[in-house]
């Protein structure tokens, strides 16, 4: 049954429409033809001008090297003037070029009818992934979908609406939204809708296979979500929404949304935190379909780890398998370390260390008192209090070491005078004779002198030395392994009293899958990078630590003070049957289901014997009804490798038992930790059978799947 209503003019259907239809649809086959034709001309444009500037700047470097060949400073001083400009102005045509032959493909989703008001005549404007306008004529013919005025696009019913422009807010009539799908230039089919991007065109989209990267959806972004995506650059924003409410492609399509409007300030100052870097390769492709690179991607763990250095901490894996094993005492005090108790206790720590780190002595240079303790005291006290602890105590250290040396010149200074004085009153021949014992004399006396400096600074070294972050930590932490929770706290204590600091410039951070932060990691990461600007997305739901507070993830004002927050329980990943047995699983904050009937989930009740069989079947009707990418999902790792191998005796499937493994598609048997974030076509779930309570592990495996859900509970 077809999915599409009958306002939708399908290039196939044509025929057995009427004649205005077809007329519609042939004026924009038109239109279309006439846009590519531009972005045709446009690209040999930015071709040639793109050479001009290369044999332009390759010319006058040649004629400026043979000018200048004996003034070395000249070239250096031209070449760092002229590269900037001439490199800054390549830069933006090769971006250009690149994204006008990705519109080759589909210049366009949208088309946009208003009038703005006080104004007599209506505007139409196609709406794209990136805007083109015709140099020879110079008026845009497709806008980008980031500018301000392509909102009234997303934005509701048709009618009065308003857009925000550099000048303020613009009042408009909202007159006509039509979307429009193109694929290789072809005109497929157009819809025109009354309220918003809606039903028909998204049942349609998300009806179809996934891929095995998560892909852009600027043709489908609902009004709720481009609200968040379009909000003010110095808002923070928390995004607290179900599985399957888009909130990673809300993430990034924000981030190229922002460095769109605020490129010079952004560009390259834009960091993504996610999960594990299983995750991460799967998102990597949705930031380059929209014409955006150079934005940092990490985990966390690496990223703290590049600071942090080579130290042992438990693998990713190993930690989680361990919350999902439920050792009382290994949960005991990952909850402590997650709670807000833990961040008070940890800046108790930087409190109490400020007034009892260090014992005070008087610092002598021999035998003669340099520095009084109550002088030192004062000094990392008071007059440098302004520094991070070590930090100052470094600066301290400085400062009495001034003065010892100072101490040591007046010590060669005295045994210079006094050898002097003693070689004064001898006679030339009782000099000849004493030259040797002299000289002697004086190399013992500075040799003392120098002796006495390294003692002083031992004693010092000893009095006012801090240990390094990780022994400072590992005190606080009784000397326990250091799981994935320790690296927050030993990151924040280096900011706090180390004052050690991230080197680079960052301007706005993405934090995904936010649901398993402390308060503390959200407070090491702000304190440590500097950054005031963040987009924090999650849902509470999908908490692999469950503690027994409010998540931290629900509590930023704390760390952030205001923070605009944002709940979305709407899903368009799964089915209503999939997404209906998902709300099993939870006690509140039900799913709302897009309504998308789909196959029943079918549920089985067996032995472990039969699990293979089972499996094997499912995957077998699932190929055969068209459906790609299938995972077979567990709660553990434990018997992975061995279903595994089982299963690769009739089916091509990866294992993932590794966070280095890529996801490439296909069939796939994987731990509902690296499965979470992903969705595939039809998932498995393999569990052991439990009573139907609340199970979040068992809500994440189940939201991974879009079109059908097998879940096979073995029986004790």
């Amino acid at each position: 049954m077809s999915l599409l209503g009958k306002d939708v003019i399908m290039e196939d259907k044509l025929l057995n429409l009427d004649k205005e239809k077809q007329v519609e649809f042939l004026v924009e086959k038109r239109k279309l033809d006439e846009t590519l034709e531009i972005i045709k001309k446009e690209i040999l444009l930015g071709i040639a001008k793109r050479k001009a500037i290369t044999d332009y700047i390759l010319e006058y470097r040649k004629k400026f090297v043979e000018e200048y060949r004996d003034d070395e400073d000249a070239v250096i001083e031209f070449f760092d003037h002229e590269r900037y400009a001439k490199e800054e102005a390549y830069k933006s045509i090769d971006r250009k070029l690149r994204e006008l032959t990705i519109l080759q493909e589909s210049p366009y989703f949208g088309r946009i009818t208003f009038i703005e008001e006080d104004e007599q005549y209506p505007e139409t404007m196609y709406i794209g992934r990136f805007g083109v306008t015709s140099e020879v004529e110079l008026e845009a013919v497709v806008i980008d979908w980031r500018a301000p005025i392509a909102s009234l696009f997303y934005n509701g019913t048709l009618g009065k609406a308003a857009y925000k422009a550099p000048m303020g807010e613009i009042d408009t009539d909202i007159l006509g939204r039509r979307q429009i799908i193109v694929k290789k230039g072809e005109l497929k089919g157009i819809f025109d809708s009354a309220v918003d991007v809606k039903d028909d065109i998204l049942q349609m989209v998300l009806s179809s296979n996934s891929d095995s990267k998560l892909q852009d959806i600027i043709m489908t972004i609902q009004q709720e979500q481009d609200e968040i995506i379009r909000m003010d650059r110095s808002s923070n924003i928390l995004v607290d929404g179900v599985a399957g409410s888009g909130k990673t492609t809300i993430a990034l399509h924000r981030v190229a949304y922002l460095l769109y409007n605020f490129r010079k300030q952004l560009e390259g100052k834009v960091l993504i935190l996610g999960p594990n870097f299983i995750f991460m390769e799967y998102i990597s492709q949705v930031l380059p379909s929209l014409g955006e690179v150079g934005v940092i991607q990490d985990t966390f763990l690496n990223f703290a780890l590049n600071e942090l250095g080579d130290i042992k901490v438990m693998e990713y894996q190993d930690f989680i398998e361990k919350v999902l094993s439920e050792d009382k005492y290994f949960l005991e005090e990952i909850k402590y370390k997650s709670s807000k108790k833990f961040m008070h206790f940890i800046d108790d720590i930087i409190e109490k260390s400020e007034k009892e780190y260090f014992k005070y002595q008087d610092v002598y240079y021999f035998n003669e008192v340099v520095y009084k303790k109550e002088d030192i005291h004062k000094l990392i006290s008071e007059d440098f209090k302004y520094m991070p602890l070590f930090k100052r105590s470094e600066k301290v250290k400085r400062v009495i070491m001034s003065k010892v040396k100072n101490k040591r010149d007046e010590k060669v200074w005295q045994l210079n005078k006094e050898i002097e004085e003693y070689k004064n009153n001898l006679s030339k021949d009782e000099l000849f004779l004493e030259e040797v014992n002299i000289e002697f004399r004086r190399k013992n006396g500075i040799r003392e002198i120098v002796r006495e400096l390294m003692n002083t600074r031992k004693n010092l070294e000893k009095l006012i030395n801090p240990e390094d972050p990780v022994e400072f930590y590992n005190k606080i932490n009784e000397n326990k392994d250091l799981t994935h929770l320790d690296i927050a706290p030993i990151l924040y204590l280096m900011v706090k009293l180390w004052g050690i600091k991230y080197k680079g410039d960052i301007k706005h951070i993405v934090i995904d899958e936010a649901q398993d932060y402390s308060l503390l990691q959200f407070k090491a990461i702000k304190e440590y990078i500097g950054c005031n600007n963040f987009t924090i997305l999650g849902d509470s739901n999908q908490r692999l630590i469950k503690v027994e507070e409010t998540p931290a993830m629900l509590n930023l004002n704390t760390v952030f003070g205001d923070v605009k927050e944002f709940k979305l329980n709407k899903s368009y990943r799964s089915t209503q049957d999939i997404m209906e047995y998902a709300n099993r699983y939870l006690k509140e904050d039900k799913i709302v289901p897009l309504v998308r009937k789909g196959d029943e989930v079918q549920e089985y009740n067996v032995k472990k014997e039969e699990i293979v069989e089972i499996i094997n079947n499912s995957i077998e009707d699932m190929k055969n009804s068209g459906i790609d990418s299938i995972a077979i999902i567990k709660r553990t790792s434990e018997g992975i490798k061995e279903l595994g191998n089982q299963l690769k005796e009739k089916n091509n499937l990866v294992v993932f038992n590794r966070e280095d493994i890529i996801y490439k598609g296909g069939i796939v048997v994987i731990p509902s930790y690296y499965a979470k974030g992903l969705e595939f076509d039809g998932v498995i779930i393999v569990d052991e059978s439990r009573e139907e309570k609340e199970d979040l592990i068992k809500y994440i495996m189940s939201t991974r799947a879009l079109h059908r859900l097998v879940a096979i509970n073995q029986i004790k």
